[in-house]
């Protein structure tokens, strides 16, 4: 009875480890599965990658940048226009 006992429980331990071997396969196929319909649907939704997004992000900046350093320069300008136009209204009015 022992040998029949430990026979039963080698083929019971062997069915485990089949079943737990199955399990992993399918899990890995649905998660296959799973990845490629959620790339699939964002394939379709037109969701920017990473890479894109960084790029734009960067010119973004860099603009931003831009921007503040030409709104500086006009500023500059502007207070020279003024300052020069005050002067030439001094030396009409003296005139």
């Amino acid at each position: 009875m022992t040998q029949t006992t430990n026979r039963l429980l080698d083929e019971l331990a062997k069915l485990m480890t089949d079943a737990a071997g199955a399990a992993q396969g399918m899990r890995r196929e649905v998660e296959g599965v799973m990845r490629a319909q959620a790339e699939r649907i964002l394939a379709n939704m037109e969701v920017v990658g990473r890479e894109e997004f960084e790029a734009v992000k960067a010119m973004a900046e860099k603009a931003r940048t831009e921007n503040e350093r030409l709104a500086t320069m006009i500023g500059t300008l502007e207070a020279r226009i003024e300052a020069l136009e005050a002067q030439q209204q001094r030396l009409r009015s003296g005139s």
